[in-house]
């Protein structure tokens, strides 16, 4: 399974950092997500998600490191997480880990609202992201 990269920025609008990798099963997000096309840039990877359920047996393990994300992006984010709520109940291996600043309660609250939504189990893990 070939890996999906996107090196994240920020210019007119925050895009974040995606890593999915296919021989590891390790995928990231990071950073900010504030998109012009928050639907298409999350429907990429969607789309590697599914793909990833249907031709590995692996374990998966998603990895959330944002540190700000507006409401379009917050909506993308759950989608996601309900994507792989659906792969845990079809039997495959997912663990989702959520890392928040230790000083953000905010993004702490966001990530209990996004685990109650989506009916998923999160990691919750306090870190100083880097600069």
């Amino acid at each position: 399974m070939e890996d999906f990269l996107i090196k994240g920025g920020r210019n007119e609008f925050l895009v974040p950092n995606v890593s999915l990798n296919g021989s590891t099963g390790m995928c990231e997000i990071s950073g900010e997500s504030s998109l012009e096309y928050t639907g298409e840039f999350y429907d990429q990877i969607m789309h590697w998600l599914k793909k990833f359920s249907v031709e590995e047996t692996k374990t998966l393990t998603f990895a959330f490191k944002l540190t700000y994300f507006n409401t379009s992006s917050y909506k993308a984010i759950l989608g996601t997480l309900r994507e792989l709520k659906r792969q845990q109940s079809i039997g495959k291996n997912v663990v989702v880990q959520w890392y928040y600043p230790e000083d953000d309660t905010d993004m702490l609250m966001d990530a209990q609202d996004l685990m109650e939504s989506a009916d998923i189990e999160l990691e919750l893990i306090a870190h100083q992201p880097e600069e």
